[in-house]
């Protein structure tokens, strides 16, 4: 599993600055649309919705990359007609944020109408997930990444699980209700560890057979049940490549819509010792890389040509996963601590 950018928390000086914040009136309008059936309903009417086709994104060539564009309320109900649709259908969108000047922001499966009508019309292409999360801009693959996880949820979330009854969304898609018996579910998502281990000036990158050609990363796996992540990390080194974590220290968080939703929790750690016991019913390979090998790796931003003994030289997952952006921070630190020598 390979999987962007750090969250940052600012301080608020007192309650004044947080009522008059543009964050906090953002944050608090958004609470409304999720909570709120009929100010969410009138939303609709004057919100931009992103368009997916059985859960693919729809793209737009711009020339030198590719765009997530939004559709206007009147273009989708003018849309939802020409393909003899009831207007009721814009309900079954999901709210994902809303603008900074607090237009709402929706997403909706389309997957009821003729594909390639609709590409007609809107001039662009539906395209499978991991594909287009590859084609897109960087700043606009978070909000698609959190469209579709939210319309897979819905799509999968259809039945109650204790009653086996129909549960209803509410308009925003925030939840969905049980009517037989009240239970209320909300969209989760599965926390997984994302580890870049390191023993003085080496770090270690492993690969599963399923990756690209000579692509390394950084270790992986999901937390278990009672787990705190923490124990998940020193638990799936200790696995993965029989090491014992010696520190760990966080670095920032990502959500990842592959294979289903997921919050990758990143963190760098230490080792006590650098002799690897590869389990090899989790990985295929684990090696240790020096700093130059490993800048070496980040040249690549895809599968790099095949060299000419046959092989493929060993790169990194690019600038859309967390995981390229732990090594480039094991990268940042090394030089540091060679400058300062």
């Amino acid at each position: 599993m390979f999987c962007v950018g750090v969250a940052m928390i600012r301080p608020v000086t007192s309650t004044c600055a947080r009522l008059s914040s543009s964050y906090v009136k953002h944050a608090r309008y958004l609470f409304d649309l999720k909570e709120n059936d009929d100010i969410c309903r009138q939303a609709l009417k004057s919100g931009s919705f992103y368009v997916f086709h059985n859960l693919s994104p729809f793209l737009r060539n711009t020339g030198n990359s590719y765009s997530f564009p939004a559709v206007s309320a009147s273009e989708l109900l003018r849309i939802l007609i020409e393909h003899k649709m009831n207007e009721r259908m814009m309900e079954k969108s999901v709210l994902i944020g809303c603008s900074d000047s607090c237009a709402a922001e929706f997403a909706i499966d389309l997957g009821s109408l003729e594909r390639s009508r609709l590409e007609r019309e809107l001039c662009g292409k539906f395209t499978d997930l991991r594909k287009a999360a590859l084609q897109l801009r960087l700043k606009d693959t978070p909000l698609m990444s959190q469209a579709q996880a939210l319309l897979r949820w819905h799509e999968s979330h259809q039945y109650c699980s204790k009653t086996g009854k129909p549960t209803q969304k509410n308009i925003s898609g925030s939840k969905r209700v049980c009517h037989a018996n009240g239970l209320i579910y909300y969209p989760q998502m599965s926390p997984v560890i994302i580890t870049l281990v390191s023993h003085r000036k080496r770090c270690l990158l492993a690969r599963q057979d399923s990756y690209p050609a000579g692509m390394y990363t950084a270790l992986s796996g999901f937390c278990d049940i009672g787990e705190t992540l923490e124990e998940t990390v020193r638990r799936e080194v200790a696995e993965e490549v029989g090491l014992e974590v010696e520190s760990i220290r966080y670095s920032a968080s990502q959500h990842w819509p592959f294979p289903n939703s997921s919050l990758m929790v990143a963190c760098h750690a230490t080792v006590r010792q650098d002799e690897l016991c590869i389990n090899a019913a989790e990985i295929e390979s684990a090696k240790w890389f020096s700093l130059e090998e490993v800048e070496e790796a980040l040249k690549w931003q895809k599968v790099p040509p095949k060299q000419e003994d046959g092989t493929v030289p060993i790169w990194v997952p690019p600038k859309i996963a967390i995981a390229h952006h732990l090594i480039q921070e094991w990268v940042q630190e090394q030089r540091a601590q060679l400058k300062h020598r």
